[in-house]
């Protein structure tokens, strides 16, 4: 499995595309995803900052689950900068090869959370 952003990227965004209703657009000039009319439920951060880390960040319960996660496994989860106070989670994507079905389950729990009601009831 190749560790390069664009691969990574590819593979993120076919997922994150194949729910209902999403859209990509660039924010803060990172590829974002959200639902349409709705918010965002996922980015594609990419070295963000000088940081290394490619990685995507999804929406958690809040801050207690998102502690929990980085405290379970910090070498998978982290709080991201600006998003993290908000509960968003980190999940690195350059740490070997990723688990894409947890990624996938990541991308629904989230996008579950930034859907319209009527929307997600039937997903």
């Amino acid at each position: 499995m190749s560790s390069n952003p664009e691969a990574l990227l590819e593979k993120v965004r076919a997922r994150a595309l194949a729910l209902p209703a999403a859209a990509e657009k660039l924010s803060h000039g990172a590829p974002g995803f959200y639902v349409e009319k709705g918010k965002f439920f996922a980015y594609f951060s990419d070295d963000h900052h000088g940081c290394g880390i490619t990685a995507l960040l999804v929406k958690t319960s809040g801050l207690e689950e998102q502690a929990m996660l980085i405290e379970a496994n910090p070498a998978l989860y982290y709080r991201p900068p600006y998003l993290g106070p908000y509960g968003w989670i980190g999940i690195r994507l350059d740490q070997g090869q990723p688990d894409w079905e947890h990624v996938n389950d990541w991308l629904v729990k989230s996008w579950r959370m930034s859907a319209p009601r009527k929307l997600a009831d039937v997903f």
